[in-house]
């Protein structure tokens, strides 16, 4: 049971909660909240459960496969740039400062340019 309470002697707020933490407990006690990674095959109208294992290998490939088909060493005027504008990322607003942190290292570490948080949108 996780209990989710705002200060209320904090001068801003007031012990009130931001949308964030106010539905962090629907979040993770929700009998409805999927815990199996689901696949919809291209034109398929059906969903299927697929393992943890299938899924991060099929997402693993797909961005791999993106990654060194569109990956650019140097730009138009011979400069290095290792990147690739061809993936982006839009983070989710569901994770912490430090998940957040890790997240777009590993984005940044693929080359991405388009990085973006759903905090800001």
């Amino acid at each position: 049971m996780i209990n989710i309470e705002g200060d209320p002697d904090h001068v801003i707020n007031r012990g009130s909660l931001c949308s964030k933490g106010s539905s962090l407990k629907q979040l993770v006690e929700n009998e409805k909240r999927l815990t199996e990674p689901m696949y919809r095959a291209p034109y398929s109208d059906k969903w299927q459960t697929v393992s943890w294992d299938w899924a991060l290998e099929k997402i693993a490939n797909r961005v791999k496969k993106t990654r060194d088909m569109n990956f650019e060493k140097t730009n138009a005027k011979g400069q290095t740039v290792n990147r690739t504008t061809k993936i982006a990322s839009v983070g989710s607003a569901a994770i912490d400062n430090e998940e957040c942190w890790i997240y777009q290292a590993l984005m940044r570490s693929l080359g991405l340019v388009y990085i973006e948080h759903q905090a800001r949108i």
